[in-house]
């Protein structure tokens, strides 16, 4: 099974998040995709991120109508901070699994900050879609030299030394950002049309982002 795996913070989910699964798994064949949100993220500020089961709840909410997406609650279990290297490696123990990580190209020129930075490549294809401002070819002139050193280039697949492949993937997905769902919710204004109702009525409901 050709499984893609996409992480976050998930705060709150939304259609951008949606459709880059669904464009992702038409391109590439996959079989599902699995939305992980973390637990807590190493990065981030977390006074202004709600529980982590708030934000399961809502990322089940989004993917509840499409059979290709599942929502795992893994990183959930882990200690927080959450770990991507951590959640590659249960995933990769999973039998007759072809793991598939779904990164922005934000998230590689920042790789050398990830927690065993140097062994994510080894467990895991990595599909690199594009965000705003950072492209793949910006991102990949800043990831550590001894990395970039593993790999070879064969038109926009990258082989790792270990076997996996990196794909520099056209995909964008849609401009939706969750900061400013997040700020018109505050504002009370609407943000319908940038994320499911149901994850909607989740936030008024539990009053979300209100503060």
């Amino acid at each position: 099974m050709k499984t893609g795996i996409l992480g976050g913070t998930f705060n709150p989910p939304h259609f951008g998040h949606l459709r880059l699964a669904e464009e992702v798994a038409g391109t590439y064949d996959l079989d599902r995709i699995i939305f992980v949100p973390c637990h807590q993220p190493p990065h981030k500020d977390k006074t202004n991120i709600p529980d982590a089961q708030d934000r399961l709840n809502m990322t089940t909410l989004a993917c509840s109508d499409n059979p290709r997406f599942e929502v795992s609650d893994i990183e959930l279990k882990f200690p927080p901070p959450s770990y991507t290297i951590n959640t590659l490696k249960y995933f990769k123990a999973i039998p007759k699994d072809d793991i598939y990580f779904i990164m922005g190209s934000d998230s590689l020129a920042e790789i050398g900050a990830w927690k065993d930075f140097e062994n994510l490549f080894s467990l895991a294809n990595f599909i690199i879609v594009g965000r705003p401002g950072a492209g793949f070819d910006q991102a990949w002139k800043r990831i550590p030299g001894p990395l970039r050193a593993k790999f070879s280039s064969n038109q926009g697949h990258f082989l790792h030394t270990s076997g996996t492949t990196m794909i520099s993937s056209g995909i964008k997905g849609l401009d939706i950002s969750s900061t400013e769902i997040r700020r018109l919710v505050k504002h009370l204004l609407s943000a319908r049309y940038l994320t499911p109702d149901s994850v909607l009525d989740y936030i008024k409901k539990h009053d979300l982002y209100s503060k």
